[in-house]
């Protein structure tokens, strides 16, 4: 049984910081592509950072420079470290792991974790 638990969120004013955190369990996490995304009310849910299983990190522009991806194999944990928030930044922020396999890939979500940065 996969599961993904996301904590952290909490609203917070503009400019100041929160780190995220996404518990993975029933997944050989270090063989994971971990991601973060996010989803706004009746908006498309995108991408925010990811980071291979080798540790390689990717940004989306809106936050390149602000947030830092992290990853704790031992813990089975992925980190998201948002500084400089913005108002922009509001939504309900989902952990994402990903692996290709021979079958297919393999894609797992978490139940969300809401963000909300106030002005």
């Amino acid at each position: 049984q996969v599961q993904l638990v996301e904590s952290g969120g909490e609203l917070v004013p503009a400019g100041g910081s929160l780190r995220l955190s996404c518990l993975a369990s029933g997944i050989s996490f270090s063989t994971y592509a971990m991601a973060w995304y996010r989803q706004a009310p009746g908006k498309q849910r995108e991408l925010v950072a990811l980071i291979s299983s080798l540790g390689s990190p990717h940004y989306a522009d809106s936050v390149k420079g602000r947030f830092t991806i992290s990853r704790d194999n031992a813990k089975n944990t992925v980190y998201l470290q948002m500084n400089s928030l913005k108002p922009d930044d509001t939504g309900a922020y989902y952990c994402n792991a990903a692996r290709f396999e021979r079958e297919g890939p393999s894609n797992y979500w978490g139940q969300g974790t809401q963000v909300t940065v106030s002005s």
